[in-house]
């Protein structure tokens, strides 16, 4: 297959470019490096079955030649991103997605959205199955991503029902693992850049909201499945375990050797605003349609994640 992959500087497009290199397909990846890295995918920079554009997809797009796929992953990710640029994080979730799906029909090729377990906002359901419709502040700070991409996943299926167009929709849990950025902003790589200087791990609130989180390898294999399937609605990809943040902290203590304390704050820029109280996905339907479950568990990833940033602080 020759697939295009928007996003694919950052840190699950350069993985899952990584994944269709291995597997024998061609890759077209786009980037426009407002939040991704060249030196996510310079080792495949030369590649005879991998090319790079730098374009920012909310413009018009055009890819020369024929595409089988077209995996939708360009966004800011992180509360530090989407408040830095709220407006490119709204345009890539509408236009971006908007451009990407015309350019999946105009080739005949089938399309994935990468979506996100923040459709779901502040959950009044937990653990939360895809059916759930969300509790979502459509005005706060976090809107400009949460409604992008819930916007995104109502433009894919409209494509679907409309124009008979292949797609895809996977809803990204938290995820981490080698290549996140150290001033990401998200809970991994701030507390294993502080335990890793010493420095004291800030939890935001006091600690008892809860997370999920999945090792990379986990998430790539799980979107990977779902391209190929024959699913055209929401498919959650997490890992069920769940636990609060306080523990989590403790967890990046002990597994990077820290001598850190834990210090609770609570910001005033709007990054704790709208943070949900818990997270966990329901993933009876990946694990029914797709054969698909997460194999790596907290301390083996973390351990493989510090590793990653120990030379890198």
């Amino acid at each position: 297959m020759r697939v295009l992959i928007t996003g694919a500087a950052g840190f699950l497009g350069s993985h899952l470019s990584d994944r269709f290199i291995n597997e024998g397909h061609t890759v077209v990846g786009m980037d426009n490096l407002i939040t991704g890295s060249m030196d996510n995918i310079a080792h495949l920079m030369g590649h005879e079955r991998f090319s790079f554009v730098n374009q920012d997809v909310s413009n018009y797009i055009y890819v020369a030649g024929e595409l089988d796929a077209v995996l939708h992953f360009a966004s800011p990710a992180s509360p530090n991103d989407y408040l830095e640029f709220p407006i490119p994080t709204m345009k890539v979730g509408s236009l971006g997605t908007h451009n990407t799906l015309g350019l999946a029909k105009a080739k005949g090729a089938r399309y994935l959205f990468a979506s996100t377990s923040e459709t779901y906002g502040d959950p009044l359901v937990n653990p939360q199955p895809e059916t759930y419709w969300g509790n979502v502040n459509p005005n706060g700070p976090r809107s400009c991503y949460d409604e992008a991409k819930r916007f995104g996943e109502a433009l894919t299926l409209s494509y679907q029902r409309y124009h008979g167009l292949e797609t895809r929709i996977v809803r990204i849990f938290n995820t981490y693992g080698p290549r996140m950025r150290l001033n990401d902003g998200r809970v991994v790589p701030n507390f294993i850049a502080q335990a890793l200087t010493n420095k004291p791990l800030t939890v935001y609130g006091d600690g008892s909201q809860t997370r999920s989180f999945q090792y990379y390898t986990d998430l790539v294999e799980g979107v990977y499945r779902l391209l190929f399937s024959g699913e055209s609605m929401p498919v959650n990809i997490g890992n069920p375990v769940e636990m609060s943040i306080l523990d989590f902290a403790n967890a990046v203590t002990e597994i990077s050797g820290s001598s850190s304390d834990i210090v609770f704050v609570h910001p005033k820029d709007g990054r704790f605003t709208d943070d949900p109280k818990v997270r966990r996905p329901d993933i009876s339907k990946a694990k029914r349609v797709l054969g698909w479950e997460p194999t790596v568990d907290l301390a083996e990833g973390l351990a493989k994640t510090v590793d990653f940033f120990r030379s890198r602080v």
